[in-house]
Parts: C-alpha cells; sequence; structure tokens
C-alpha cells in the first residue's frame, strides 16, 4: 500500500514525523505538506495564484516536497497524479491540538482527509489531544495500532468517510482504551482583543476556548477526558440525516 502523509502544522512538524515511523512498516510513504503552519484553513483551496513545490529540506534525500498552498491543495495535487503515483490511502497529522467536536470541520488536517474520501481514496486523520508537552511516543504507538488494523481490513470505509482519531496525551499505558465516537456537539466561545500598531490603527486577535454541551458517553472530547483514544467515521455528505426538514423544503412548492 502506499500513503499520502500530510497536515495542517507544516511539513517541519514533529507530528508529521511521528506519523511517518508509524506508517513506515505498513506501506511505501510519500509527503507533500504546507511549507509553514496552515492550521484552522478548513477545505479551502487554492484558485488565485500557482502553488509552488521544493523538496524539504534542501538536502540530498528529502523528507518530503513542501507546498506553499494549503492542506487540502496537498492531496488535490498528489491525486492528481502530477507528483508521481496516486496513493492508495491519505494520512493526515499527527496534529499538535485535538480535532474533536466544533474543531473539525475548521481543521486543516480533518480536511485534507476529507478531501481525499471525495476523492473515493481512503483516509485517516490523526491528532493529540494537547497543546504543550506532547508526547509523540504514545501518538506513534496509538497511530501504529490503528494503521494495522486498517492494512487488515478491519476499519472499513464506505465512499465519502474517512476516520479521525483523537489520542490522549497520556503514557500508552495510561490509555484505557479505543472508544467509537460520534462528534460532541460542542461550540467555540470565543471574543476579540482589540490592540493598536505603532501607527494607532486598530488589529484584532481572537481567543476561546471550546465548549461541551453535552457529557454524552459516545461523544469524542468526553472520551479524551476519560483517557480513550475517539474514533469516528465521517462523511463529507453533510445532509441531515432527520428527514423531519423535507416536510418543511416540500411545503414552500406551489
Amino acid at each position: 500500500m502506499q500513503f499520502l502523509l500530510s497536515n495542517d502544522d507544516g511539513i517541519q512538524s514533529d507530528g508529521l514525523r511521528a506519523l511517518a515511523r508509524a506508517a513506515a512498516p505498513f506501506g511505501g510513504l510519500r509527503v507533500i505538506a504546507p511549507d509553514g503552519q496552515r492550521s484552522a484553513t478548513g477545505h479551502a483551496i487554492t484558485l488565485s495564484r500557482p502553488l509552488r513545490a521544493r523538496p524539504w529540506p534542501d538536502a540530498d534525500k528529502p523528507f518530503g516536497t513542501a507546498l506553499d498552498g494549503l492542506p487540502a491543495d496537498c492531496v488535490k495535487l498528489a491525486l492528481s497524479g502530477v507528483l508521481g503515483p496516486i496513493p492508495d490511502a491519505v494520512l493526515t497529522g499527527v496534529n499538535l491540538g485535538p480535532n474533536a467536536g466544533a474543531a473539525v470541520p475548521y481543521s486543516g488536517t480533518c480536511s485534507a482527509a476529507a478531501e481525499a474520501a471525495l476523492d473515493r481514496v481512503g483516509a485517516i486523520a490523526f491528532s493529540l489531544d494537547t497543546f504543550t508537552d506532547p508526547r509523540w511516543d504514545t501518538a506513534e504507538a496509538i497511530a501504529g495500532k490503528v494503521l494495522s488494523a486498517f492494512a487488515a481490513g478491519r476499519l472499513p470505509l464506505r465512499p465519502g468517510t474517512f476516520w479521525n482519531v483523537n489520542i490522549p496525551n497520556l503514557p500508552v499505558a495510561d490509555i484505557k482504551g479505543f472508544r467509537a465516537c460520534t462528534l460532541s456537539r460542542s461550540r467555540f466561545v470565543e471574543r476579540y482583543e482589540q490592540r493598536a500598531d505603532p501607527w494607532g490603527d486598530p488589529y484584532f486577535w481572537v481567543v476561546g476556548d471550546i465548549v461541551d454541551d453535552e457529557t454524552a458517553p459516545d461523544g469524542d472530547l468526553q472520551a479524551l477526558r476519560e483517557g480513550f483514544v475517539s474514533l469516528s467515521r465521517l462523511t463529507v455528505w453533510n445532509t441531515d440525516a432527520d428527514d423531519g426538514w423535507r416536510a418543511a423544503a416540500e411545503a414552500l412548492s406551489p
């Protein structure tokens, strides 16, 4: 199996190297990732300018290809075949910080996996539940277990779906296990801090936290709080599963 690896933290990130180490026993690897930080860029793609790619680092044996675009650009370019053979599966991450609940739509790491799912290519997004003192050894070990199951066909995918995996930032021995999860019904509570630049003109920084409005046992944020790895199979087809909306829509017809 040939894997494409990408992320939204940039090709220089330690999480991407942890994922590469985890994936190496299961197939060939090719890395195409942004040339710098692209977190929270969602599923955006670049249309208004050309994309430029270069080996990273600039040495005899580069780790991969650095793209001056967005995470979804990396996957689209790889699946076009322009930079080499089309991969059999796409792996993204390991993201620094969780991509659970309301964070998923904003995540470039999840959106890169979703881009693969749109093209009917299997994909898994990996994230580590911390922004400080990351345990990349834990991320590597858990990603290896997930990839072993994936390679053996024990984590099936349907067209238009991908796996989203969030890993507690704990020693491997302290992780309680794996839990199948739904996305937590969470939201961001934010505010914007206004400051002034040296010329007196205002600028704004967004700050805030994610709030989990539910504590359902199968929610991914709850699983992480309890020390479980959360596994969710997400779909890129976002139609509401509750058909009650159909009657309201059809009632608009004359």
